[in-house]
């Protein structure tokens, strides 16, 4: 599990950067993405500092509302994105695998339909 650091936000909580280790592009810009989305941000970009180093700074500015509490809301929110997406996928998957079942007891039969008529193979 990554470890976070909130840097800047004991004197104005509106406005903070917080530190995540153990983290890259994919989820700086991701969590970017979905922050910038929420009415609630006036301003959210990150970095990575260093090439070298496994951490991303995210900066998050809100228009009142803590930043702590807009970061954890748009983890979650990405959290249930990805999910919606392992989900569609899974389906998509299993989906593809019963077709590819009845494709084959099709093909067995010497029926295809790759066509929109059914023809029998010679």
């Amino acid at each position: 599990m990554a470890a976070t650091m909130e840097l800047g936000s004991d004197t104005d909580p509106k406005n903070a950067t917080f530190s995540i280790s153990d983290e890259d592009h994919t989820l700086g810009n991701s969590l970017r993405f979905v922050l910038n989305k929420d009415p609630r941000v006036g301003f959210c970009g990150y970095s990575v500092p260093h090439p070298s180093e496994n951490r991303i700074n995210v900066r998050v500015q809100t228009t009142g509302v803590p930043a702590r509490d807009v970061l954890k809301d748009g983890l979650n929110d990405l959290t249930a994105m990805n999910q919606h997406v392992i989900t569609t996928f899974e389906r998509a998957v299993e989906s593809f695998k019963a077709n590819q079942g009845m494709n084959e007891l099709s093909m067995k039969s010497g029926v295809t339909s790759q066509h929109s008529g059914s023809v029998r193979k010679p």
